[in-house]
């Protein structure tokens, strides 16, 4: 009896598993599909540093570690499952990625190994990140009763910084990035901070958006406040700060300077930072 069990539960196990993959899939090409037709991020690929570069990828690889842990596109039950739900989700954003530039005639066989690798890697983020969070956005969207258990205070402050870096990965390459950052004023670079910080609250615990719900250890208003919107924006603050380093953004620039580029993305960051509370 246990052993005609097993034969019917392998199949299941096999046709979800691929179904899982499937999203995963889909949903590499949806994250990504922006970036991967836009010139800067191909550039991007070409000139940026290696070093930073693989630093940057290592960060990704435990990002996407942490998101399997907390919403993956399977259930897992250790580390070593999400590790290697981590890897095939960098593996699909590779495939992804790597198929969309060359339908779009952006690597060739006759390119250096080295440009090639390097606009895949940076390309095959957006991507892993879709891969990972498919099974919520496009399957089912029910987290199990284990990763549920999961979302305490450090989680939620998690998926805070994993929002900021997927949004700010998206604009800091842009030049207008550093446009923006040099036609405000200090004054403008204050206003913002403000306004970032007050949408960061708002989007998750005031509107009403759908998956807005009590934060882990909640005490009132000013609890909610300064524990998870005023923590969560010095998150986005800090991811910023790294993705400009990353991209060579601050490379030569000034302290004010970079603080008035970290104050600009830190806006997008900080939205992002607070969509990924409620859609995660």
């Amino acid at each position: 009896m246990a052993r005609m069990q097993l034969v019917n539960f392998e199949p299941d196990a096999n046709r979800a598993y691929a179904k899982g993959l499937g999203r995963a899939l889909a949903g590499a090409v949806i994250f990504s599909l922006p970036l991967l037709m836009t010139m800067e991020m191909w550039w991007l690929g070409f000139y940026l540093d290696r070093l930073r570069l693989l630093q940057f990828l290592l960060v990704n690889l435990v990002v996407l570690v942490g998101l399997s842990h907390v919403s993956g596109f399977e259930a897992t039950v250790s580390w070593m499952d999400d590790l290697l739900d981590a890897l095939s989700a960098y593996a699909l954003g590779v495939v992804a990625s790597a198929t969309a530039l060359w339908l779009f005639g952006v690597i060739e066989p006759g390119m250096p190994h080295g440009e090639i690798i390097g606009k895949v890697a940076v390309q095959s983020v957006p991507a892993s990140f879709g891969a990972m969070l498919a099974g919520k956005q496009l399957g089912e969207g029910r987290k199990t009763a284990e990763q549920q258990a999961r979302s305490g205070y450090v989680a939620q402050l998690f998926l805070m910084m994993a929002g900021a870096l997927f949004l700010g990965f998206n604009l800091a390459p842009t030049d207008e990035m550093v446009l923006i950052s040099f036609r405000m004023t200090a004054w403008h670079s204050l206003a913002l901070v403000l306004v970032s910080i007050v949408l960061l609250h708002a989007l998750v615990y005031t509107v009403g958006f759908k998956g807005e719900k009590k934060p882990p250890g909640a005490t009132g208003f000013l609890g909610t406040f300064f524990r998870f919107s005023i923590v969560g924006y010095g998150i986005a603050l800090l991811v910023s700060l790294y993705v400009l380093w990353t991209f060579g953004r601050t490379d030569g620039v000034s302290a004010p300077q970079i603080a008035s580029m970290v104050a600009v993305l830190a806006f997008p960051g900080a939205i992002g930072a607070a969509i990924a509370r409620l859609v995660v």
